[in-house]
C-alpha cells in the first residue's frame, strides 16, 4: 500500500474575474478575416489592412485609441502551421482547414469599448469574425468549503470511480508508452510526487499563484507509485509536459504543444472562458466556444492528437451552469448542440467534460455544464492529489481539490490508460474519435443518478472498456448453455449443456477425448447418469473468448434433483477442479476429474448438474450471489460463467415395473418456486413426436387445474390429490400463468407413449418453466431404443 501524507487544508480561496492572472490574460478582441484575405502574417499588420483597403482602419483608430493588429500565432512560424495542416489533411480526410494565418489580436487600452471595437470589425465585409476573449480563471471552485475525503476513490471500482487499479493489471494500464501534455498556467513540476516525469515547460511562463492547480491536476494524472503521498490513474507515462497560456494566448499554447505531439497522444486543457451573453450574470465554459481556440483545438484532433476540454465552471463554481445546448456564440450561432437537426453544431472532437458529485449515484455539481455537447463527467469534488503554493512547496498534498478542473484529469488518465492498453496489445493507439466514442459509451461507463435530468454524459469504467469488444484484454471464460452458446446472452436453452460430463470411470486423456479435435465438441449426450456404488467422474469444459489466456480457472458442480427451475437453495456441491490454463481463441478446454465420492451420490434416480466457472479477472458467481431473485434471473439469462445440465436419457419402451397399465414412459421432475416470494410463472411442454404418440403432464390436482384451461384427462389419481392432462405430441403446449408460492416443490411426471413401430428412433421431450416471458429453467429427456441409450442409475458392483 502506498503510504498516504495528511496534506494541509488549502488556503487558496475562491479565484474570479478581478483575479490578477498575468498580463496576457486580460480580456482583448480577436479578429480573423476571410480564408481568401492574403495579408502578410506579421505584428503591426494594420498597414497592411489600409494599404489592401480591407476596411476603414483608420477611422477605426480615432474611435478606438492605440489599437494595433498582433499575431495570434506566435509559437510556430507559418511554415509550420501549414505543414502541420498538410499533414492533418493527409490523416483525417474529413478536416476542411481554415485559413489559421488570417487570425489577429487587439489589446487595446483598458478602458477601451471591447464590445463595440468587436462590432465595428464585424461590420467589414472582409473580417470573418470579431469577438472579445475574456479568460477566465483556472477551472477551479472554492475547494476549502468541500467535505474531507481521504482516499482516492476515483480510481476505484466502478460506481464510485473509474477502476484504474483494474487498468494497471494489464500491459500498458498504467499509461506506459503514452504522453500528455497539459496546459494551463503554473506548476510545481519538482514535486515530489511528480519530479520522475522529468516535465519540461514548452512554451509560456509559469505563474505562481497558479502552481497548487496545475501540481493538483498533474497528481491526479501521474503522481508516480513511489510509497509518497498518493498515486495517479497512469504512474508510469512515458512523457509528460506543459505550456502556459498566461503570458500569451490559449491557442498559441495550443499550437506549440501540437507541434511537440503525434498521434493517439492526450492534451489537457485545464482553461475556461467568460461568457458574457448576459453581462449581468457571466458563465464561464469551455474555450472552444471561441473561434481561434475551436479552429487549433480542431486541427490536433485532425492530427490525431486526442483533446480533453474543461467544461468551465459556470458562474464562477456556483450555479448556474452553462447550458451547452442553448448556449449562443457572439454570432448568432448554437454552435455546441449536438443535436443532429442543428445546422450550427460544429465538433472539434475533443472530450468535453463536466463535473458530479464524488459520491454514487453521481449528481451534476450546480456549476458544471450539462448539454448533449458534454461526453463525460468526473468527480468535481473532494480529490485526492498533489498540491503546491505559491513558492513552490515539493511535498503539499490536498483533500479537497474540486471544480472541471478535477474532473477532467479523471478523464484524461483514463484516456491514457485505454491508449496504453491499446498500444501493447493491439499494436496502435485510437483516434480521437474512436476514443472519445469509447469514453462516452453507456455501455462503458457508469451513467449519473436516475434523478439527474440533464446531459453530463457518463464517468468511463476501464474495466468495461478493457473487457469491451473495443480492447477485449481480459480472459472471457465460458461455459455453454446449449451445443449453439457462444457466450453472448441468449434466449435459448438454458439447461442442455455439453460441457459438464459424467462417467463411471476416469478417462486418461480428457483433453484429447473431448477437448477441440475430438470430435465430441457439440455432443451432450457425452455422460449425464451416475451409478451408486462406486465412485464417478465429472469433467468440465470451457471456452476463452477473451483477449488474454484464463489462468487458473475454477470450475464447481454442483447437483439438484430434476427439475425446471433450480434456485441455489437445492443445490449440493460435488466438487471443484482448477484448469490450469484456458488459452486464447476460443479453444475448447477440458478440465481434470473432479471425483464424486461414492458416499456422496444420491439415491437411484437423474439428476441435474449446475456449473460455476471462472477466475479472478473473470469471476464465477456463487450460489449465495442468487439467492436474490433478480440476480438469479440475470445470472441464468445474461452471465456465461453459470450452466445447466438437466439432459437425461430414457428407454422410449415403457418400463413395465413401472406399474403404468397404459403403457406411458414416465419423467418425474419438479416445477419449483423463487427463493423470496410468490411469483407468476408457467410451464410449457414440448415435443415433436411421431404420428400416433400421445403425452400426458400429471401433477398436484390445485396446480394443474389453475394451469389448464379443460377439463382434466381421465380420473384423478391417488384419492383425487393428482390429475393428468393431454399436452400437444407434436408441438409446444404453453399452460396458464399461476402464481408459485415461494420455496415451492411442486412433484409432476411428463408421460409419454411412442407406438411399437418408431421406437426404434431418437425423440427428445422438455418442460421448460418461464418468467415474464423468458426461460428460467428447463429439463429435457431423449427417448431412445434401448440399444443405444445410457445405462439408468443402478446399483453398481463391489
Amino acid at each position: 500500500m502506498l503510504k498516504r501524507r495528511r496534506p494541509e487544508k488549502p488556503t487558496l480561496g475562491r479565484t474570479g474575474k478581478g483575479q490578477d492572472v498575468g498580463p496576457g490574460s486580460r480580456p482583448h478582441v480577436v479578429v480573423k478575416f476571410r480564408d481568401d484575405v492574403e495579408i502578410p502574417y506579421e505584428d503591426g499588420a494594420e498597414q497592411h489592412v489600409v494599404r489592401m483597403k480591407l476596411g476603414p482602419w483608420e477611422e477605426l483608430a480615432k474611435s478606438f485609441l492605440g489599437i494595433g493588429l498582433k499575431r495570434q500565432f506566435t509559437a510556430l512560424k507559418p511554415d509550420r502551421i501549414h505543414e502541420l495542416v498538410r499533414r492533418a489533411m493527409e490523416i483525417d480526410k474529413t478536416y476542411r482547414p481554415p485559413n489559421l494565418l488570417t487570425y489577429f489580436i487587439i489589446h487595446p487600452k483598458e478602458e477601451t469599448d471591447l464590445d463595440g471595437l468587436a462590432a465595428a470589425l464585424n461590420k467589414w465585409p472582409a473580417v470573418q469574425t470579431a469577438y472579445v476573449d475574456r479568460p477566465g480563471p483556472d477551472p477551479v471552485v472554492n475547494a476549502g468549503d468541500d467535505p474531507l475525503s481521504n482516499l482516492q476513490g476515483y480510481l476505484d471500482p466502478a460506481p464510485d470511480g473509474i477502476d484504474a487499479e483494474y487498468a494497471w493489471g494489464f500491459l500498458g494500464g498504467d499509461g506506459a508508452g503514452q504522453r500528455l501534455i497539459d496546459l494551463e498556467r503554473g506548476w510545481t513540476l519538482n514535486h515530489e510526487d511528480l519530479a520522475g516525469h522529468g516535465a519540461t515547460l514548452l512554451h509560456g511562463t509559469l505563474l505562481d499563484t497558479s502552481r497548487a492547480h496545475g501540481t493538483s491536476v498533474l497528481g491526479e494524472v501521474c503522481a508516480v507509485d513511489n510509497t509518497l503521498g498518493c498515486v495517479g490513474i497512469v504512474p508510469q507515462l512515458a512523457s509528460v509536459d506543459v505550456v502556459s497560456f498566461h503570458d500569451s494566448t490559449r491557442p498559441d499554447a495550443i499550437a506549440a504543444a501540437i507541434d511537440n505531439m503525434a498521434f493517439g497522444d492526450v492534451l489537457l486543457l485545464e482553461a475556461q472562458i467568460w461568457d458574457y451573453a448576459d453581462p449581468l450574470n457571466p458563465i464561464l465554459g469551455p474555450v472552444e466556444c471561441y473561434d481561434a481556440e475551436y479552429d487549433m483545438i480542431r486541427l490536433a484532433t485532425a492530427l490525431g492528437i486526442v483533446v480533453v476540454e474543461a467544461g468551465g465552471n459556470g458562474t464562477n463554481g456556483a450555479a448556474p451552469a452553462l447550458n451547452l445546448d442553448t448556449y449562443v456564440n457572439p454570432a448568432g450561432l448554437h454552435i455546441l448542440n449536438r443535436d443532429p437537426t442543428n445546422p450550427d453544431f460544429r465538433d472539434s472532437g475533443a472530450i468535453i467534460v463536466t463535473a458530479a458529485s464524488s459520491a454514487a449515484p453521481h449528481t451534476r455539481l450546480g456549476y458544471g455544464p450539462h448539454g448533449r455537447r458534454i461526453d463525460c463527467y468526473g468527480w468535481g469534488e473532494n480529490v485526492d492529489t498533489c498540491s503546491s503554493d505559491a513558492l513552490g512547496a515539493t511535498n503539499s498534498y490536498t483533500m479537497w481539490f474540486s471544480g472541471t478542473s478535477s474532473a477532467s484529469p479523471i478523464i484524461a488518465g483514463a484516456a491514457l490508460a485505454v491508449q496504453g492498453l491499446a498500444q501493447a496489445a493491439l499494436g496502435y493507439r485510437f483516434s480521437p474519435h474512436e476514443l472519445r466514442q469509447i469514453l462516452s459509451d453507456p455501455a462503458n461507463g457508469t451513467a449519473p443518478a436516475a434523478t439527474e435530468t440533464t446531459h453530463i454524459g457518463v464517468l468511463p469504467n476501464l474495466r468495461a472498456i478493457i473487457d469491451s469488444s473495443a480492447l477485449n484484454l481480459a480472459p472471457d471464460v465460458y461455459i455453454r448453455d446449449n451445443v449453439l452458446d457462444t457466450g453472448d446472452p441468449h434466449t435459448g436453452s438454458i439447461s442442455s449443456s455439453p460441457d459438464i460430463i459424467l462417467l463411471k470411470t476416469a478417462v486418461a486423456n480428457p483433453q484429447a477425448t473431448y477437448g477441440e479435435g475430438s470430435g465430441t465438441e457439440n455432443s451432450n449426450t457425452l455422460g449425464s447418469l451416475a451409478e451408486i456404488g462406486q465412485d464417478n467422474y465429472i469433467y468440465v469444459r470451457v471456452h476463452n473468448r477473451g483477449g488474454s489466456n484464463a489462468a487458473n480457472v475454477v470450475a464447481s458442480v454442483f447437483w439438484a434433483p430434476v427439475g425446471t427451475l433450480l434456485t441455489p437453495d437445492m443445490w449440493t456441491p460435488v466438487g471443484s477442479v482448477t484448469i490450469p490454463n484456458v488459452p486464447v481463441g476460443d479453444i475448447l478446454t477440458v478440465s481434470d476429474a473432479i471425483t464424486w465420492p461414492e458416499a456422496q451420490i444420491p439415491a437411484e434416480g437423474h439428476y441435474c448438474f449446475i456449473g460455476l466457472v471462472g477466475n479472478a479477472q473473470d469471476p464465477a458467481p456463487g450460489p449465495a450471489d442468487m439467492l436474490d431473485w433478480d440476480n438469479f434471473y440475470r445470472f441464468i439469462r445474461e452471465n456465461n460463467n453459470v450452466t445447466w445440465r438437466n439432459f437425461n436419457v430414457k428407454d422410449n419402451d415403457p418400463d413395465p415395473a413401472a406399474g403404468d397399465p397404459e403403457g406411458y414412459v414416465a419423467l418425474e421432475f419438479l416445477a419449483s418456486g423463487a427463493p423470496d416470494r410468490a411469483r407468476p410463472m408457467k410451464l410449457e411442454v414440448g415435443a415433436r413426436l411421431p404420428k400416433g404418440a400421445r403425452v400426458m403432464l400429471e401433477g398436484p390436482r390445485p396446480m394443474l387445474e389453475m394451469m389448464y384451461d379443460r377439463t382434466p384427462y381421465g380420473k384423478a389419481l391417488n384419492k383425487g390429490r393428482t390429475v393428468r392432462v393431454p399436452v400437444h405430441p407434436h408441438s409446444a403446449t404453453a399452460l396458464r400463468e399461476v402464481r408459485f408460492p415461494a420455496k415451492s416443490r411442486s412433484r409432476f411426471r411428463l408421460l409419454v407413449q411412442i407406438p411399437k413401430e418408431y421406437r426404434k428412433n431418437d425423440y427428445e421431450v422438455y418442460v421448460r418453466q418461464i418468467f415474464e416471458k423468458q426461460e428460467v429453467g428447463r429439463v429435457t429427456w431423449r427417448l431412445s431404443p434401448k440399444g443405444r441409450r445410457q445405462r439408468p442409475v443402478k446399483q453398481g458392483r463391489r
